[in-house]
């Protein structure tokens, strides 16, 4: 099952729409030759272009894109944050932790928010310093958090979107400069509007008098719950312990909110429930070449007991998350530790497990909602060999 993304094609319309910057080459330039469909640039207007749409999905699309209170711009945001440059140097790190701090900003967006800044204040004069600079703030960046693979994969994304295209050869270095910062913040609208065009594809398979059971505190899922509230779907949500940080007690306040019925439950209780619950949703930290995700320890044997039981499990990630690795196990991911609070003193000759997320392989997974689209786990390497190409 594959839909076309909302937010992309209303880029697509949009730039119809209006005209384009003043970008053109000197009339004694040889002109540029069109962007491939498969290049990373061209990558998210080519999905536009080759799926037909619907007026009604059009209109949801633009009720997803639309709705919700009004907030500051990214435009205006920027606006602030070069100001704030003007009396100190530029750092990439400094950037980013800005962005960071923003509390509805995933850590991959901040990341393409900080390497978006690196274009604009850049001081290179040929594309070829530009590129070494872009590539030099970007594994600054991966190097934060090695264990990040969102991270990771946002920083490879933008490199793939803004800067590999030969169109670029054919422009003299300031409009070429002008072209990569366009495309630099257009990408980090894309990545910014992920959420809520992800929520808008999930309300399809959310019905009145349904059982959810999510796992671990992830954003992207509380939009989708969030909008099937505000839908007035009448649905309750069992959130997990999620320890050992307690993320699903932190979700389940965040719902409690919102007005949905909550039941928590220890982690271990999930075979115990999973016959009230009619479908999971969970988030991911990654989702692979094969399809399967990178998640929250415990996300794998949650998706084991739902399979077993023909219970659907949804994932909610963002395109920014997809990234080229292709673990065979558990033990092929990079560590990513997490100390342990048991209550109690451990014995120092008690080992502890400490790894803090788990490899779900594709064929325990029903469905991924993305902002490319809904994709079934065997199209993801599909299309993230598209996004890489």
């Amino acid at each position: 099952m594959l839909r076309p993304s909302a937010s992309f094609i209303l880029d697509q319309r949009e730039s119809l729409s209006s005209p384009p910057p003043n970008l053109a080459p000197p009339a004694t330039m040889a002109p540029k030759p069109p962007i491939q469909a498969g290049s990373g640039a061209g990558y998210y207007a080519a999905r536009a272009e080759h799926h037909a749409v619907s007026s009604h999905w059009l209109a949801q699309a633009q009720a997803a894109v639309d709705g919700g209170p009004a907030k500051p711009g990214l435009s205006e945001s920027h606006g602030d944050r070069h100001r704030d440059r003007e009396n100190a140097s530029f750092s990439v790190i400094d950037e980013f932790n800005f962005w960071r701090k923003k509390p509805d900003l995933a850590e991959a967006v901040a990341a393409i928010m900080a390497l978006a800044a690196v274009i604009r204040t850049s001081e290179a004069t040929t594309m070829m310093e530009l590129e070494i600079e872009l590539k030099k703030a970007s594994d600054t960046l991966k190097s934060w958090d090695t264990t990040s693979i969102s991270l990771s994969a946002g920083c490879d994304l933008f490199m793939r979107h803004v800067t590999r295209t030969s169109a670029l050869e054919y422009e003299d270095f300031d409009a070429a400069k002008a072209r990569l910062i366009e495309r630099g913040e257009r990408f980090g609208e894309i990545s910014l509007r992920a959420r809520k065009t992800i929520a808008m594809l999930s309300q399809d398979f959310i019905f009145d008098g349904c059982t959810i059971l999510v796992h671990g505190f992830s954003r992207v899922v509380l939009e989708v719950l969030r909008l099937a509230a505000s839908s007035g779907k009448l649905f309750r949500v069992f959130c997990t312990e999620g320890r050992p940080d307690k993320t699903g007690l932190r979700l389940s306040t965040e719902l409690v909110g919102l007005g949905i019925p909550v039941k928590l439950l220890i982690d271990s209780a999930v075979a115990y429930n999973i016959d009230e619950v009619d479908m999971v949703f969970v988030g991911a930290d990654g989702v692979v070449e094969s399809g399967g995700i990178i998640n929250m320890m415990g996300t794998y044997q949650i998706a084991l007991v739902a399979h077993s039981m023909n219970k659907p499990v949804y994932v909610a990630a963002e395109s920014y998350k997809f990234a080229r690795l292709y673990p065979l196990d558990q033990k092929d991911l990079a560590p990513a530790l997490r100390s342990v609070d048991f209550g109690v003193p451990v014995p120092t000759a008690v080992e502890v497990e400490t790894s803090a997320r788990d490899y779900t392989p594709p064929q325990y997974l029903t469905l991924l909602f993305t902002d490319l689209g809904v994709l079934t786990p065997s199209v993801v390497s599909d299309e993230l060999i598209q996004l890489y190409l």
